[in-house]
């Protein structure tokens, strides 16, 4: 009878590790089977880009509609899902020519942009996914992304695994893929300040250094607002409830322009080392506080001296001013975005503003 069962018992043994090995047979083969598309990207948990340049950045999926940026910033969520789209949709549209191979694999070597896409996936799968076990984090996809073909309507690209790289392209779309594979990771990060819609909102302070008199707080009382001036601390009745509305409405949504990282460090340094326009702080219900220093932004005396008219060149930016966020990132905002934000006291009590923050 012990024989009968330890037969038994080699037997489930054999047959398990035989099924694991098929799966982990399947798992490394089935992904140069299919097409260049990977069709589950709902299944994808990170996505590494590097280039030649020694940029490089990692996107890990944190919920069904959520990435982070090098596993600290929110990420450009549309940005993503366009990458996720285009790895959906890619196809192979040719395999190189023959005698053009050995000229695509240099340029390819000289200047592709890497691209690792992993996927949570189960070490053992059988009955066609009804029985998984061992989910782990897999890599099952190593892309080389490289330059447009000639008429600009596909992209050379090499798979690990593969033996020539192909042009490949999306059907129905006119133009080639490789600016929606970026290794830079300052384009990747979101560009929203906050997201509060007006119910989520606990607090907004404005400080004005150069004017203390026109500093002012927004606080919520219930469901409803407060305003109280700042120097000297007083509530103040009778303000303009449309205006406070129209400003605590500005906090949905609201985004910065860009980062100032294309701007030279010393130039932006200049701009923002002294006293700022405003400093806005916004608090949310959960006691998250949010803060913007402003700062005008200075028109480049070098690129106003190579105008052909420098006279008639404004020596600030009419349309953007620096931001520090948080203390951390220099950022471009536009006056536009901010009309209904960045304006004094004096103009929430509806009088004639004594002062312009822009």
């Amino acid at each position: 009878m012990k024989k009968r069962n330890l037969i038994l018992i080699a037997a489930v043994v054999a047959l398990a590790i035989a099924a694991i090995v098929v799966a982990l047979v399947r798992s490394r083969t089935s992904t140069f089977k299919q097409d260049y598309h990977i069709e589950n990207t709902d299944a994808i948990t990170k996505i590494f880009l590097a280039d030649k340049q020694d940029n490089q950045v990692t996107l890990q999926r944190t919920d069904a509609d959520s990435w982070i940026v090098d596993g600290q910033y929110p990420a450009n969520q549309p940005l993503v899902d366009l990458l996720l789209e285009t790895l959906r949709s890619m196809r192979i549209r040719q395999q190189v020519n023959k005698n053009a191979i050995p000229n695509a694999v240099n340029d390819l070597a000289a200047r592709a942009i890497k691209c690792e896409v992993y996927q949570r996936r189960p070490l053992i799968n059988l009955f066609g996914g009804r029985l998984q076990l061992f989910p782990s984090e897999k890599l099952i996809a190593t892309y080389f992304v490289g330059r447009e073909s000639r008429d600009m309507m596909g992209t050379f690209m090499f798979r690990q695994g593969d033996d020539v790289p192909y042009i490949i392209h999306i059907p129905g779309f006119r133009g080639f893929l490789t600016p929606r594979f970026i290794a830079e990771p300052l384009k990747w990060r979101s560009h929203t300040i906050v997201d509060l819609d007006v119910h989520a909102i606990a607090s907004v302070e404005l400080q004005i250094p150069e004017n203390p008199a026109e500093s002012f707080a927004v606080n919520r009382e219930g469901d409803g607002f407060s305003l109280s001036l700042l120097n000297p601390q007083r509530r103040v009745d009778g303000f303009d409830t449309a205006r406070v509305a129209q400003m605590l409405s500005s906090f949905t949504w609201l985004n910065f322009d860009e980062f100032a990282a294309i701007v030279p460090n010393s130039f932006a340094d200049s701009c923002v080392s002294g006293t700022p326009r405003a400093i806005l702080r916004i608090t949310d219900t959960a006691g998250t506080t949010h803060e913007l220093m402003t700062f005008i932004k200075y028109t480049n005396p070098d690129d106003i001296a190579a105008m052909p008219d420098p006279e008639n060149y404004e020596a600030f930016d009419l349309d953007r001013l620096y931001a520090i966020l948080d203390r951390k990132d220099t950022v471009l905002i536009q006056y536009f975005v901010f009309d209904n934000i960045l304006q004094p006291a004096s103009y929430f009590l509806g009088a004639q503003p004594t002062y312009s923050i822009k």
